[in-house]
């Protein structure tokens, strides 16, 4: 078990120029957006929760910041069940730092995890194309450059928040996967277990995809007994029993102290209120105070209410489809079509001029479109490849391995409607998927035209790459 590990985490000869040049570009992105903060997020004391409120970069949470300054649950604990147990060591070790050193590292242990996920990420996607597809070294490398010069991956590689440590444990699972394929094995129960628990740990949905890999691989054998009740519901059982102990135990006590605050804030508000209404009708008849003061108090409630309708996460999350715990999350209105064109395959891919980096639930409208063609010629070329690869992979279980991944997703955000408004952002959970596509249309085609569609590919890597460093450079520092 040991020794696997190690072999799949070993740079071999071969890979190390290509892994430095990789580290190297995701070190120079976390050096723009450490660059902007340092001043902001070095002090020791800082009040993060302060930050975090005005911190905007889309719809992204610096919530790693606050968790590894000063070690809290943070994140959303239904959603992120070990997550803030997987950044412990990292708060623990920026205590040590800031007691040596009077400074919160915070930033920089954010920023040299990131890298380390992203590196790894870049390195299991290119034995993915090389090892496990087939293609050539040079075109394994183009394909990954392109993976990541893709928006929304690109810009997960360097906030600070959970996206490319998903993208570190799919591409490792992908692989993995790819290799039991290749050699006509299946995911055993202890790998399936260790992949489970990682990945979904940092993002509980992304916990369904190792079960798909497990299917794929496994066939048949995934609905044995033993393999359901060890590898899949004990599992699953453990995380979402760990989640809910984590809630009472330490979210709960939180939030009903927040809430007893708040209550206490309303009261003093309402006797405020009370005696100002008293003083106005200049009056002492208990029954006349009352009735004026309901009717102060309806007053207040329905201009804050005109408020929140007017409000940007009201106006830009559309119906559910149900009510109820989880349904009410879901919406059945926002237009799929246009979701598709600007957010899927768009903002995700190349950032939109308009409206730059700006967050859907303050200043960003759900649907913004790009100012000339050039972009949707672009993302025209991009999906009608991955549409051609998908068909010339048709017959590779591989292939729809990694399809099954983005389907998980297209169901949950695209037709269910779970996060649609701000879909881009999940980029990094399912574009890799596209160059994994292409690939496939590389192995198939003879040796005149893959040339051909390699130098096609590479000037749109390159103006990918161009293309939103750009725009992200200026945001940080000129927008």
């Amino acid at each position: 078990m040991l020794k696997s590990i190690i072999n799949i985490f070993y740079i071999r000869y071969g890979e190390r120029r290509g892994m430095l040049a990789a580290c190297l570009m995701f070190v120079m992105l976390n050096v723009l957006n450490v660059a902007r903060h340092w001043n902001n997020l070095t002090v020791v004391g800082l009040k993060y929760h302060d930050f975090i409120k005005g911190w905007h970069l889309s719809g992204f949470d610096p919530i790693t910041y606050g968790v590894i300054s000063d070690w809290t649950i943070g994140y959303n604990i239904y959603r992120h069940p070990l997550l803030p147990y997987y950044m412990w060591p990292l708060s623990m070790l920026n205590k040590g730092l800031k007691a040596v050193t009077g400074m919160d590292w915070a930033i920089v242990l954010t920023a040299m995890l990131l890298v380390f996920c992203a590196t790894y990420a870049f390195l299991f996607l290119w034995r993915i194309h090389k090892d496990v597809i087939g293609v050539t070294s040079r075109e394994g490398y183009l394909l990954t450059v392109l993976t990541f010069s893709m928006a929304y991956v690109m810009l997960a590689t360097m906030v600070p928040d959970h996206f490319v440590m998903s993208l570190f444990w799919l591409t490792l699972t992908l692989y993995i996967c790819g290799l039991k394929l290749k050699r006509g094995s299946a995911l055993n129960m202890w790998q399936t277990i260790v992949l489970f628990f990682m990945t979904a740990g940092v993002s509980l949905n992304n916990g369904l995809k190792v079960f798909l890999a497990a299917l794929v691989t496994r066939k048949y054998r995934f609905f044995e007994w033993r393999f359901l009740l060890f590898a899949v519901v004990l599992p699953s059982a453990l995380i979402w029993g760990s989640a809910r102990l984590t809630y009472k135990e330490m979210v709960w006590p939180k939030e009903m102290a927040r809430k007893a605050k708040s209550e206490q804030v309303r009261k003093t508000k309402a006797e405020k209120l009370r005696a100002t209404v008293a003083d106005t009708i200049k009056s002492h008849d208990s029954v006349s105070i009352e009735k004026a003061f309901q009717a102060a108090v309806k007053k207040q409630k329905e201009k804050e209410q005109r408020r929140r309708q007017m409000s940007a996460v009201v106006r830009h999350t559309g119906k559910p489809i149900a009510k109820g715990e989880f349904m009410r999350w879901t919406d059945a209105t926002t237009s799929r079509m246009d979701v598709a064109v600007e957010s899927l395959f768009g903002e995700g891919i190349m950032i939109h001029e308009k409206y730059l980096l700006g967050d859907v639930l303050v200043n960003r409208p759900v649907i913004v479109h790009y100012r000339n063609w050039g972009n949707y010629i672009v993302e025209a070329l991009l999906f009608t490849l991955f549409i051609i690869g998908l068909w010339c992979g048709r017959k590779k279980q591989f292939l729809w391995t990694a399809m099954s991944f983005l389907m998980l997703d297209l169901l949950l955000h695209m037709v269910l409607g779970f996060g649609i408004n701000e879909m881009f952002i999940m980029s990094a959970h399912y574009l890799f998927v596209l160059p994994i596509a292409m690939a496939y249309l590389l192995k198939a085609l003879p040796k005149l035209h893959r040339r051909r569609l390699v130098m096609l590919l590479a000037p749109v890597t390159l103006y990918l790459i161009a293309w939103n460093v750009t725009l992200i450079v200026e945001y940080l520092y000129w927008d």
